[in-house]
């Protein structure tokens, strides 16, 4: 017998009948012979309509209050559930977050998950009940025993933890779509099913199709080793599953917050080289890429950032056995790439750095801790270690360094993020901690599309140890989320200072107050301009088997050219590709690549209203 979590969404409980087809689901998944805990979400648009009465009442409605208030919504669907199996014949309870013990920290409006009191649960398990809870609640620990809400996926948050908590055998989530898919199905009708996917790929997929998996009940997932299985709340398909790593031991204490980060890894053994002042125009990426593709030159990093007047710097990193093939490469095609307009000092140039490192923090809890990335870069600053370039992931942090500063730079990252050094890996980047795809499943597992960021750029940053982590720290106060991060390779001279360009990418919702923060700290400390564009969308491409193929990148960059599309930025991670571009073009980019790596499937997929 087995014991199954089971979470059913807003559009699966949002009428009277849906309700009743959840509870024929649940009791046919009971007379298997298995123990279930069913949670469930607000009905249909509840929420939504919650939302709005409150700013008909306020401008600025308390966070307490709102907790109170969006808390009843999913009190109304777990009564109702557990009203229809009753009618069935199904001894069922429906308990609140608070009822169930679903213990929080107090921060109202977008708590986090300290631990789950799974007795009572448990007592009424041994009765042979079904206990449906309320999603996306809990409550603090403090006297006052305070209602607090997750924040957005909070239902998909609750299951997945409440999986973790019970040692359940696996968690369903059910939705209206047939699992994962290769992109969204409202934009491309295409969109192929997997059957499975690895966490790190999911994670980096945060923002994939109609989001039917919230990154945080995937980040528990992971840590907790959860196996996790998407499926239609319609049909009986088999759904997507999620596949974890053997997870490392972890308490449930502190459920989501006990560790962020669980290893710092670094290649002592890379070199970068920069092709400085190209057009930027569509193509230029294309043409760079696509031939170095056809030199199989595999790529580790790249990066391109903000334009500077009618030019923008790429750069890239490879391992060092293969950097004259690599130079070869830039030196030949930069003068194909050279403007006919350009005088000689605007001219492409190619520039190569020898003894570089990459060192990285990895860990699935970093997700939307702001605080994470900014730490890094303190650890570093306070070690007199000046960064070069910055990748982002979901999963991972990666600076780009001087090798002489490597071992001093991961001794003080595995110190300040509590991390023992593994003997066994020493002088390498570690594996990715998730299993290995299927040799059957193509490199490229899924494309995503943020419409939701904006570009910050500060133009004429003192080049030199701490920079990063005064800027990042200062948006961590805030608790403003860092998306991608691109420092510029060029470097300006201003009153004897080295400088260079940062740029980053927010949440739209929060771009303006960063820039207001930021341009006073810029005031302060002498930084130049900082400049805000919210007209942007990115896109990505994701898949664990992108490592060692050096064309993924070159396919991408080709099917935005062939679109006339101008790539504004470029970052990748070892199994991610982003590129920013305008926003009115973002659907369109999309499209060109998921037809580009040729994802497409011969059903289209029907999302139901």
């Amino acid at each position: 017998m087995a014991l199954i979590v089971q979470k059913y969404g807003g559009t699966s409980v949002g009428s009277v009948e849906r309700i009743q087809c959840v509870a024929q689901r649940v009791c046919k998944t009971v007379k298997a012979g298995n123990s279930l805990v069913v949670v469930v979400s607000a009905m249909g648009k509840t929420t939504d309509g919650l939302v709005k009465l409150a700013y008909e009442i306020s401008t600025n409605p308390n966070s307490r209050e709102m907790d109170m208030l969006l808390s009843t919504g999913e009190q109304v669907s777990i009564a109702l559930v557990s009203m229809a199996l009753q009618e069935l014949g199904q001894p069922a309870i429906s308990l609140t977050g608070a009822q169930v013990g679903i213990v929080t920290e107090a921060e109202h409006t977008r708590a986090r998950i300290l631990h789950i009191e799974t007795e009572r649960i448990k007592r009424h398990l041994n009765q042979n009940k079904v206990v449906v809870v309320a999603g996306f609640q809990g409550i603090t620990r403090t006297e006052d025993l305070e209602i607090t809400t997750l924040g957005r996926g909070g239902s998909d948050t609750s299951a997945v933890a409440m999986a973790a908590a019970l040692r359940a055998d696996f968690c369903e989530i059910y939705t209206d779509v047939p699992g994962i898919l290769t992109t969204d199905p409202r934009l491309v009708p295409e969109a192929q099913l997997m059957d499975e996917i690895t966490s790190d790929e999911m994670l980096e997929l945060a923002s994939l199709g109609a989001k039917v998996l919230h990154p945080r009940a995937v980040e528990i997932a992971r840590n907790y080793g959860v196996p996790l299985v998407v499926r239609s709340s319609w049909t009986d398909d088999p759904g997507t599953w999620v596949i974890s790593p053997e997870p490392r031991p972890r308490s449930l204490v502190n459920l989501e917050i006990a560790r962020s980060v669980d290893d710092v890894a670094f290649d002592a053994n890379q070199a970068k080289v920069s092709m400085l002042r190209v057009p930027d125009k569509p193509g230029v990426a294309a043409r760079l890429f696509g031939e170095i593709a056809r030199q199989d030159v595999d790529v580790d990093l790249i990066i391109q950032s903000i334009h500077e007047g009618n030019t923008n710097d790429i750069a890239f990193t490879v391992m060092t056995p293969i950097l004259k093939r690599a130079e070869a490469v830039a030196a030949a095609i930069a003068p194909v790439l050279r403007s006919q307009e350009a005088t000689e000092a605007e001219e492409a140039e190619v520039m190569v750095q020898h003894n570089i490192a990459k060192v990285s923090i990895a860990g699935a809890g970093m997700i939307g801790r702001p605080g994470v990335a900014a730490k890094m870069f303190v650890t570093l600053a306070e070690a007199g270690v000046n960064i070069q370039m910055i990748s982002t992931s979901e999963v991972k942090v990666s600076c780009v360094i001087d090798n002489a500063d490597c071992d001093r730079a991961v001794a003080t990252l595995r110190s300040a993020f509590e991390i023992e050094e593994d003997k066994g890996t020493r002088g390498q980047l570690s594996p990715s901690p998730s299993p290995l795809p299927s040799s059957s499943h193509p490199p490229v597992r899924g494309v995503a599309l943020d419409m939701n960021q904006a570009r910050l750029a500060i133009r004429q940053v003192p080049d030199r140890p701490g920079t990063a982590a005064k800027l990042f720290g200062l948006l961590a106060e805030h608790n403003i989320s860092v998306d991608m991060i691109i420092q510029s390779q060029r470097c300006h001279v201003i009153n004897g200072v080295p400088t260079r360009d940062i740029a980053f990418t927010v949440a739209r919702m929060d771009a303006q107050a960063a820039q207001k923060m930021l341009q006073q700290a810029a005031a302060e400390y002498g930084w130049g301009e900082v400049a805000l564009d919210s007209a942007i969308a990115k896109v990505s491409v994701v898949g664990a088997g992108m490592v060692g193929q050096p064309g993924i990148a070159a396919t991408m960059f080709e099917a935005l050219s062939q679109h006339q599309i101008n790539i504004q930025m470029i970052t990748t991670s070892e199994i991610k590709i982003s590129c920013v571009v305008a926003q009115e073009e973002g659907v369109k980019a999309l499209q060109a690549i998921h037809m580009a790596f040729g994802l497409a499937g011969s059903q289209r997929i029907q999302v139901p209203a």
